[in-house]
């Protein structure tokens, strides 16, 4: 059961990773748009929370931490993507579950049994085969410092996510409570923004910007769906499955990614992706028939 919550995830951040990538390139204000990403997750987790009839207990308050990591972490991510090489970034966005499944050893006791630790490197590996396929070197690592903060936060994000399952939290307030953090964090930061740009006043006489305001806003809602319906799959998946496993599973959002780049962008896959692509399909193959 988790699996299939777990890999419905993994759909839903891969087309949210193309939608970042893609709107990073556009020279649009990046904290607006993700603010109307997280609104949207608002909106969409309060009307479900209330048609559910779902209670707001205390434990529910967890999501104000989620929020804190999620907005930090696409902000690093975003930022990555936008100064840096989206591979560089990429490799090292696939390992928080690596940190998931230590962390959630030691504050849990949250095991592996030899199976799924099969399963898991398997999976790890396609994926970092399919991320590590592009041209990295030691000399070529824009980005990095960004990849790395994304790493450590979407790790806390998931722990974090698991934590709530634990609690018994329920779903749809906690969620609420997650992204109207990230959309307060993100307001404000688009607030800041909009000053800085009035005081520097740079923009030349009758020339008009690409994205306004509110197509900018509105496009962050767009993506904010997709965002949204990842979340509840994940936190359906943690609630069944274990942490590491579930992170993992997730990370193949790459998939995704990197078949839109292979049908609609039309980039042939490399031997390395390829490898990638089959190794990742055999962890899951692995985790689905001898990982109960």
């Amino acid at each position: 059961m988790w699996l299939i919550f777990a890999l419905l995830s993994a759909v839903c951040f891969g087309l949210r990773g193309i939608l970042y990538h893609w709107t990073s390139q556009q020279g649009l204000q990046r904290n607006l748009m993700l603010c109307g990403t997280f609104f949207m997750g608002a909106l969409i987790s309060l009307v479900c929370s209330l048609v559910l009839r779902q209670d707001w207990t205390a434990s529910a308050m967890v999501g104000i931490q989620m929020g804190l990591f999620s907005f930090a972490a696409n902000a690093s991510l975003f930022q990555g993507f936008k100064v840096g090489k989206a591979s560089v970034v990429a490799v090292l966005t696939a390992l928080p579950a690596v940190l998931v499944v230590i962390s959630a050893y030691f504050i849990w006791g949250e095991r592996l049994n030899l199976t799924q630790l099969i399963a898991f490197m398997i999976i790890i590996c396609g994926v970092l085969l399919v991320r590590y396929s592009n041209d990295i070197s030691l000399q070529n690592l824009q980005g990095a410092q960004w990849g790395l903060i994304a790493l450590v936060l979407f790790a806390g994000n998931d722990l974090t996510g698991k934590w709530s399952t634990l609690l018994e939290a329920p779903m749809f307030p906690t969620l609420t409570y997650m992204f109207f953090t990230g959309t307060l964090c993100f307001g404000v930061g688009s607030l800041m923004d909009y000053r800085k740009q009035a005081a520097k006043q740079v923009t030349v006489s009758g020339q008009k910007a690409a994205w306004s305001a509110q197509n900018t806003f509105l496009l962050g809602m767009g993506i904010g769906i997709t965002n949204t319906v990842g979340m509840i799959m994940i936190l359906t998946a943690f609630d069944y499955g274990k942490a590491g496993l579930v992170s993992a599973v997730a990370a193949l959002n790459v998939v995704i990614i990197l078949l839109y780049t292979r049908f609609v962008v039309q980039d042939r896959f490399t031997r390395l992706e390829t490898a990638g692509l089959v190794t990742a399909f055999a962890g899951i193959l692995v985790m689905r028939l001898f990982g109960s």
